[in-house]
């Protein structure tokens, strides 16, 4: 299958994304950046991808979740290309039916088999995880 995507200058480091089925993502750069860089767009890529696996993974084992979100940190390089060395993410969930085992294991599920950005990144990225379930390591 075949994706397509287009990127438009709009003024500046201003530009618009399409995606080929008519979504919209505006990017910025610099002092004055109105929105989020590329680069901090892969952060959230990979972050939305690797939850968006873990919140099917809960729903067919109707597990119900309160809240969910990911703090992402990633390193970067010194030089330039400043590309990432290290990036961790750290997800935070809060769920009445949910242990340790269950997070543990959509998070392994996510990393090692469903979310494609994660595996872009690896092997090119050194990639970490950990979870908090609540407020508990």
């Amino acid at each position: 299958m075949i994706k397509k995507a287009k990127v438009d200058w709009l003024e500046g480091y201003r530009l618009e994304g399409h995606t080929d089925n008519e979504k919209i993502v505006l990017m910025d750069s610099g002092e004055h950046a109105t929105a989020a860089s590329p680069a901090q767009l892969l952060l959230q890529s990979l972050a939305g991808c690797t939850m968006m696996d873990c919140v099917l993974i809960f729903t067919k084992a109707r597990k119900h979740l309160k809240k969910f979100n990911v703090d992402i940190e990633a390193e970067e390089a010194e030089a330039i290309p400043r590309v990432y060395k290290k990036i961790h993410l750290k997800y935070n969930i809060e769920s009445d039916d949910l242990n340790p085992e269950d997070v543990k294991r959509a998070i392994e599920l996510s990393e090692e088999k469903y979310c494609r950005v994660h595996a872009m990144l690896d092997g090119k990225v050194e990639l970490t995880s950990s979870f908090i379930l609540n407020g508990k390591n």
